[in-house]
């Protein structure tokens, strides 16, 4: 997987991964060991991990452990709809700065399962020549995002806390 000299852009649906992974395997992911091996293999210009806030402790000491290992945490407020739904999704301000950074990288990595990102994936390969990567849980990762993506890695239990 070495791949120094790309410079890389790693954006990250945190709510995506959290409720695929606890769906599928009861476990969190675990992002130091996904730093790590990227670290290794990667030059990471961009690291943006996209979560929802609803003010909770855990959450805030999980957002400060992501900002420890290296990540620009970006946040929206939750909002609980009357009806019950709720609302939190950063498929957009994802979708943004993608299109962004990606101009300056040649490596996106994606983590997510959303397959509204197929759409953006084939964007950057065209317009920007990027080589992308889907990390997602095989199971509730998109065909059409894993066909859009050069690589996909689909997130397994050694990948987990």
């Amino acid at each position: 997987m070495s791949q120094t000299g790309l410079n890389t852009g790693l954006f990250v649906d945190v709510q995506n991964i959290y409720y695929t992974t606890k769906s599928v395997y009861g476990r969190s992911f675990d992002y130091r060991r996904l730093w790590q091996n990227l670290s290794e293999g990667y030059q990471l210009d961009v690291a943006l991990a996209y979560a929802t806030d609803r003010g909770l402790d855990s959450q805030i000491k999980f957002q400060d452990a992501l900002r420890h290992l290296g990540f620009t945490v970006k946040l929206k407020n939750f909002i609980q709809r009357q009806d019950g739904s709720a609302k939190g999704d950063w498929d957009v301000g994802i979708t943004i700065d993608v299109l962004k950074h990606a101009p300056d990288l040649d490596h996106i990595i994606l983590l997510s399962g959303d397959g509204d990102f197929s759409l953006l994936l084939d964007e950057v390969k065209t317009r920007y020549n990027c080589q992308t990567t889907v990390y997602g849980v095989r199971d509730l990762t998109a065909d059409t995002l894993i066909d859009s993506a050069d690589n996909f890695h689909p997130i397994k239990t050694s990948d987990l806390q």
